[in-house]
């Protein structure tokens, strides 16, 4: 069983020149991760492989992200997002994501592929933050998770169609 864990408010910041990079079956179980990996999520390697990805989901993290990210993959699309992470201890850290499928000789996805680094602190603080406040309450108001995700992925689309830009274009150009 899961332990749960208690967010905190103690953030590890990504250096510039850190990488952190896994990889994960069609399922999102994390087949590799590397050193960096492992020091900002603040777990062994044995605690993480054979694991979902989704053990070091922060609760901040507004689940509609999250299904245009496994939209996006699972359709055979790269994708590019900030995302903030959940450290074993608690703490937190933010990235910016590159998730890719990763094909076989036949091109069948048959894992994904992700390398995250420092994330803007600008881009952070003035959109990426204040939206995601925004998808997350959206959330909030709904007792069904779907239909919070649901209405979430709305407001979303309002905002996207109202700068006349896809979710890749919003993230690659803010």
């Amino acid at each position: 069983m899961k332990q749960k864990i208690t967010p905190t408010d103690k953030e590890r910041v990504m250096r510039e020149n850190d990488f952190i990079v896994s990889k994960t079956d069609l399922k999102g179980i994390i087949t590799y991760t590397n050193r960096i990996f492992m020091e900002f999520a603040a777990y062994e390697e044995e605690e993480l492989l054979g694991k979902n990805h989704n053990v070091i989901r922060h609760p901040d993290m507004p689940s509609v992200i999250f299904k245009v990210l496994w939209g996006e993959i699972q359709a055979g699309r790269e994708i590019n997002a900030y995302v903030k992470n959940m450290s074993s201890d608690g703490g937190y850290y933010w990235v910016f994501a590159n998730i890719t499928p990763v094909t076989n000789g036949k091109n069948e996805i048959v894992g994904y592929s992700a390398v995250r680094r420092a994330p803007d602190r600008e881009k952070l603080q003035k959109v990426i933050i204040p939206l995601y406040d925004k998808l997350k309450a959206e959330e909030r108001k709904h007792s069904k998770k779907t239909d919070g995700i649901a209405a979430s992925y709305k407001l979303l689309t309002q905002i996207l169609e109202e700068q006349g830009k896809s979710y890749e274009e919003f993230i690659l150009t803010i």
